[in-house]
């Protein structure tokens, strides 16, 4: 039995969010290590929000399970951004690190607080590029 929400008839698209980690006026980006067609490029850490979930609820338990951090979920960050042909779309929030926890790298290859000048060091998966746009100006404004 399929557990896929329909809106007007058509299977909803899948959810995906990420989390926009700013600290010291810097975001954090990840290195994805699989599979192995994105292996090498960056993004901002998520996934999917399983059946039951909010988008917050998902956000906190992907940042627990990438990072083993805990985390407050906040504003939206730029549109919805449309994946896999319509088939799934990427939402962004901000998030806040609680407890002065510090981020590892326990699924990703490597991680990389970045400044505004230095978002295109790195080459971004292309899904994550619409939200990277939005970036100088949050950056610029400091912790929400």
């Amino acid at each position: 039995m399929s557990h896929e929400r329909h809106v007007n008839g058509r299977p909803s698209p899948r959810v995906i969010v990420a989390a926009v980690i700013v600290q010291d006026g810097r975001v954090l980006a990840c290195e994805r290590s699989a599979p192995p067609e994105v292996a090498g490029r960056w993004e901002f850490p998520g996934g999917k929000v399983e059946p039951g979930e909010t988008d917050a609820q998902a956000l906190a338990r992907e940042c627990a399970e990438e990072l083993g951090v805990r985390v407050a979920v906040g504003a939206r960050v730029g549109p919805d951004v449309p994946l896999a042909h319509g088939r799934a779309v990427l939402r962004v929030f901000t998030v806040t690190l609680l407890d002065g926890d510090e981020p590892r790298a326990l699924e990703h290859t490597a991680m990389r607080w970045l400044a505004a000048d230095e978002l295109d060091s790195v080459p971004w998966l292309p899904a994550d590029r619409p939200i990277v746009a939005e970036l100088p100006v949050l950056l610029a404004e400091g912790p929400a």
